[in-house]
């Protein structure tokens, strides 16, 4: 008895690696498509789906062949702050109470200290695009998550910009609420991990 054809996909390159958590959330150019939904890079080599080395079952094709970005997370103990390391960018992650207080977008001495750390590298990396983005949980109206967690983002962009003071960096500022959750919102641990500022920008080239 023969399989029924199936639709085989070539993936030249894919890794990932989870200390900790799930996937955060990257962004691309249009504000209505999710973060981490960019299109994969093209696959450096090309496959023949003719080849007979392929031994595909009868009637099955080969799906167009793609690049999957290597990725490392990794996540303090504690859960106050989530890097996220894959070969083309690096996202940070800080949660919104080790920045702000409870329904705030101030920031303390503490906080501007680390997003100075985060300027640094950000320096050292030579990135020229950097993308701050606000999150909540979804406690409250969707419209106050949205509002709070655009003064938050706008918040973080001015110390970076400050720190950074360079004109040839593009910076992209948003704020999604209660959107794309990285953990739970029916427990408070969740939730904590949801109200969050991420900044992502480029790696240099090797």
């Amino acid at each position: 008895m023969t399989s029924p054809p199936r639709l085989l996909a070539a993936v030249t390159l894919t890794l990932a690696t989870t200390l900790y958590s799930t996937t955060a959330a990257h962004a691309d150019g249009d504000p209505n498509d999710p973060p981490g939904t960019e299109p994969s890079a093209s696959a450096p080599v090309k496959v023949d789906p003719n080849d007979p080395d392929l031994k595909l079952p009868d009637g099955a094709t080969l799906a167009q062949a793609k690049v999957l970005d290597i990725k490392s997370v990794v996540e303090e103990q504690s859960g106050d702050e989530r890097r996220e390391d894959t070969n083309t960018s690096v996202t940070l992650a800080l949660q919104a109470e080790v920045l702000f207080g409870k329904d705030s977008s101030k920031l303390g001495a503490e906080a501007r200290s680390r997003i100075r750390g985060i300027a640094e590298e950000i320096r050292n990396q030579n990135a020229t695009r950097v993308r701050v983005f606000g999150f909540t949980d979804n406690l409250g109206s969707s419209t106050h998550g949205d509002v709070l967690s655009k003064r938050r983002a706008n918040a973080v962009h001015d110390v970076l910009s400050q720190s950074l003071n360079d004109a040839d960096i593009t910076y992209e500022v948003r704020g999604y609420g209660e959107q794309y959750p990285i953990a739970d919102n029916s427990t408070e641990a969740g939730r904590k991990k949801n109200r969050r500022v991420e900044v992502s920008f480029p790696r240099s080239e090797p």
